[in-house]
């Protein structure tokens, strides 16, 4: 996963209504329910059926640290998907989503003005047409890199250009090295 796609993930982790299954049985036991054969668990986490059953029956309570981290990601991911939908919904028609990253921002401007690169601290709230395009980019498979330019364009357009008020001149934004990027929706 990108940068991108890891932050639309927390965003929507913070919506959960209930937290996830704690226990390894339980944690199981969702999977089993969500991907229908232990086979399906095993492909996913990359072990044994075997050993899914074992983890289910309670006969191995302790799996090593990384198949851990891959059944808590993997309940994590399929955790509440209505709610999920909801909240991606409400972002894209009527809420929009809020940027907040810290990273180099380069862009095309006109002869006379300066185009390096910076370091830049924003939070910007974007419109929900961006919201929208970013989850459709999302679920078609889109790059992190087209991700990113989604986010750049609607940055060009709210912050940089403030709406057709300023650097009418600025044709293109890009966002390189990213230090961090959360979204809020």
């Amino acid at each position: 996963m990108g940068e991108i796609e890891d932050a639309i993930e927390r965003a929507d982790r913070e919506s959960f209504t209930r937290e996830p299954p704690k226990t390894l049985k339980g944690q199981i036991g969702f999977l089993l329910k969500r991907l229908k054969t232990a086979k399906a668990v095993a492909a996913e986490l990359g072990i044994t059926a075997d050993s899914v059953n074992r983890y289910r029956r309670g006969a191995r309570k302790h799996p090593p640290k990384d198949i851990q981290q891959k059944i808590d990601d993997a309940v994590r991911r399929r955790w509440q998907p209505q709610v999920r939908k909801r909240r991606q919904r409400q972002a894209a028609t009527t809420g929009g989503v809020t940027v907040e990253t810290r990273a180099r921002f380069g862009y095309t401007a006109p002869v006379g003005t300066t185009d390096d690169g910076r370091f830049r601290r924003l939070t910007v709230h974007l419109p929900p047409a961006y919201a929208q395009r970013l989850f459709d980019a999302r679920d078609a498979g889109a790059s992190d890199q087209q991700m990113r330019g989604i986010i750049a364009e609607g940055f060009k357009e709210v912050y940089f250009q403030d709406g057709g008020g300023r650097a009418m001149g600025l044709s293109d934004v890009e966002i390189n090295d990213i230090d961090y990027l959360d979204l809020d929706y």
